[in-house]
């Protein structure tokens, strides 16, 4: 084992306590970042709106789950042959090196919590997004660059 390696502090989060962020419409409430858990995971409350989500992108050095609180989203992944709703109560897994997206198919905010483990920089990949998109609708080549920084890829819509 490294000696010299960061180790966390424990800490405490009050419910409506943590950095927020607006990454292509999805509100997120960070609850644990990488640089608070010495890069162990990452952990935050995504509140979407209807028709919006994540689009179909794959990790290179990340695994996500998601565990959804209410709301029902619609999933696609990799190796599955059509998309998938899940409602509250229900999970999903995000493999790293395995494509998947999703979207919030019912007409109130899902909610959902997300782990992100280990924690390689996806805090600071979406802060980027956020910023590259506070001024409107945003340029998917500019974004692909930023998440491509970060080791995930973004599915290209189709033209």
């Amino acid at each position: 084992m490294d000696a010299k390696a960061a180790t966390a502090e424990p800490f405490v989060r009050q419910p409506s306590a943590g950095s927020t962020l607006n990454v292509l419409g999805v509100t997120h409430i960070y609850k644990a970042t990488g640089a608070e858990t010495a890069g162990s995971f990452s952990l935050w409350e995504d509140v979407v709106p209807p028709g919006a989500g994540a689009p179909p992108h794959t990790h290179e050095r990340e695994d996500e789950a998601f565990y959804v609180l209410s709301g029902e989203i619609q999933i696609e992944f990799e190796g599955e042959p059509a998309p998938r709703r899940v409602g509250p109560g229900g999970f999903f897994y995000g493999a790293r090196h395995r494509r998947h997206g999703y979207r919030n198919v019912g007409d109130q905010p899902a909610r959902l919590l997300v782990l992100c483990t280990p924690s390689r920089g996806l805090d600071q990949m979406f802060a980027e997004l956020e910023a590259a998109t506070v001024s409107g609708k945003p340029d998917m080549a500019k974004l692909a660059a930023i998440t491509a920084k970060y080791g995930v890829t973004l599915d290209q819509p189709a033209a």
